[in-house]
């Protein structure tokens, strides 16, 4: 058993049970958006089919989350072990700049909030979507089935209906007063005026019709055509900012990936403008040089650490972390031992500091995950978000769509690293990586949560590498998070660490959950895989095993009796 196995973690108890399988994982946030992915793989598709088909389902089953007027990053292993990421975020759209949005003077700390919620609700708050064109993309180049195979599901769902999830209905209660302001949201989510309950039937007939053209016309039916053009007519009806110029000037891009190390295993993720994978490895850079397996998981110490570091990377995110088109983003300084000596070299193990930014600045939330594999070396682990619940919080009429709320996500103050700029790409924390050992996969996962998410994704490392937890272990347990205010603890945190850590200078407060549901994949060294995911959503891993008769096996009609 080698070394990174051994156990060195304090009980907790897990709620939901892992999948194994031998021809294919699926593990994304709904068990409908799971069951269309290994559909795909019982089809005969690969694992970006599967992948596809469980985005568009998630669509529909999950659509406060994604949306293919959404955005996001699939990072791709190959069988032959080369890994790719496939970029379709969100751009600003060309009519804004660093003085669209004012500022909102009473904004809560750390948050970006303009007057009048304009970057954040409605129309205007709305970027260039990218969602649909990566999509597509990807099963073009890699997959084996063809568009309508893999969206059929989510058709089937949007016509005939699926029963909202108790997760799903918590949400539509959370956003009830700004989904009223809308008639065509509310139809869907809000029947008699009222959030949906658990259980409800969710119909969303136009999506249905919208998926449909879709497949008839590819995504130009989006940047070119006439839903394009739909689009566009009702952003301009509203005084918004999206127009047709916008989604045709709009391109998907490949991009190679970071990497990191960390105790003999690499970290691989996609790079900037998604800052998640960079900041996971400056952060593991400061960390490999604590015994953490010692310090032991949950404890005041290990816990003490995760904050200092957590506020280390936000300062620097910050400051230099930007879509790199724009603001040279300094990778090789963040990913350096040097750096990372003179960061651990400043922490103070018995009290909380506050931390500015390393790193020279340049001049001038809610999404989901999947990670799908199969039996033939391809891997997708691919995080994609319309940003805040339920996006900007509308839908486009007649079309079922809901759009994206990405222009949040950008500074409205002038002259910082991530203001508002034309053809901007939106800087994500997203953080969809796969860890090798050897050279070898041997984990892959990420999840969604907005800021929250890197953070997250680097503590499920930490728990598999230094505390030796299984995989369901590792993405079920207890998380911290901070970016310099207030050090969120989930229950699983035992008070009396709480108490020390605010004696220590922390402002700690107790959360029911930090960021999302994780959805990750084990490989093993006979080829078997196993999927787990957590208990912040409604996420479900179904493992594909079995496989065809063994060749020469035929039916044999009965002997005849004489």
């Amino acid at each position: 058993m080698s070394d990174w196995r051994q156990r060195a973690h304090g009980p907790f108890q897990t709620e939901k049970h892992p999948a194994r399988g031998t021809r294919g994982m699926v593990v994304t946030n709904h068990p409908l958006a799971s069951a269309a992915g290994a559909e795909m793989l019982a089809a005969g598709g690969n694992a970006v089919d599967a992948a596809i088909a469980s985005l568009f389902a998630l669509s529909v089953v999950e659509p406060m989350m994604v949306g293919i007027l959404g955005g996001g990053f699939a990072h791709l292993r190959l069988p032959d072990g080369t890994h790719t990421v496939l970029e379709g975020q969100g751009r600003c759209p060309i009519a804004t700049g660093p003085d669209t949005f004012t500022p909102d003077p009473n904004g809560a700390p750390g948050t970006l909030d303009a007057v009048g919620r304009r970057n954040s609700l409605g129309r205007t708050a709305v970027a260039t979507p990218g969602n649909l064109m990566a999509w597509c993309a990807l099963l073009q180049r890699h997959g084996r089935l063809a568009l309508a195979d893999v969206v059929e599901p989510a058709i089937r769902h949007a016509s005939r209906g699926f029963a909202a999830t108790p997760y799903l209905a918590d949400c539509v209660a959370d956003c009830a007063a700004d989904l009223a302001l809308d008639p065509e949201i509310s139809k869907v989510f809000m029947p008699g005026g009222r959030p949906l309950t658990a259980g409800t039937r969710v119909v969303n007939a136009a999506y249905a019709d919208t998926l449909r053209q879709v497949v008839r016309e590819g995504p130009a039916a989006l940047y070119s055509g006439s839903l394009g053009a739909t689009l566009a007519q009702d952003m301009a009806n509203h005084g918004a900012y999206l127009s047709r110029e916008d989604l045709t000037r709009y391109r998907i891009h490949d991009m190679d990936v970071v990497r990191s190390q960390y105790r003999g295993f690499e970290i691989v993720g996609p790079p900037p403008p998604c800052s998640g994978p960079l900041h996971i490895g400056q952060m593991l850079n400061i960390l490999e040089g604590f015994d953490l397996r010692s310090l032991g998981f949950g404890s005041a110490d290990s816990v003490h650490l995760l904050a200092e570091v957590l506020k280390i990377a936000f300062a620097d995110r910050a400051a230099a972390t930007a879509d790199p088109d724009f603001v040279p983003v300094p990778i090789d300084r963040l990913l350096s031992g040097d750096y990372a000596a003179q960061r651990r070299g400043e922490l103070d193990m018995h009290r909380a500091r506050g931390w500015t930014s390393g790193v020279l600045p340049a001049e001038g939330a809610h999404t989901t995950h999947l990670t799908v594999a199969d039996r033939d070396g391809f891997i997708v682990s691919a995080t994609q978000t319309i940003n805040s619940l339920f996006g900007a919080r509308y839908m486009v009429p007649g079309t079922g769509m809901i759009p994206n709320n990405y222009l949040y996500v950008f500074d409205p103050h002038a002259g910082r690293a991530n203001s508002l700029a034309p053809g901007k790409r939106v800087t994500s924390s997203m953080a969809p990586i796969i860890v090798l050992q050897n050279g070898r996969p041997r984990f892959a996962l990420g999840l969604p949560g907005g800021l929250r998410i890197f953070p997250s994704a680097m503590q499920a490392v930490i728990n598999l590498i230094d505390h030796g937890m299984s995989l369901q272990e590792a993405v079920e347990a207890p998380r911290v998070w901070t970016q310099g205010f207030a050090l969120e603890l989930e229950p699983g945190i035992d008070a009396a660490v709480s108490q020390t850590l605010s004696e220590r200078g922390h402002d700690t407060v107790r959360v029911p959950n930090v960021a999302g549901g994780m959805c990750a994949i084990r490989f093993d060294d006979d080829g078997s895989m196993e999927g787990a995911a957590c208990w912040r959503a409604d996420g479900t891993p179904i493992g594909v095993g079995g496989g065809a008769a063994r060749p020469g096996v035929r039916f044999l009609p009965e002997a005849r009796r004489p």
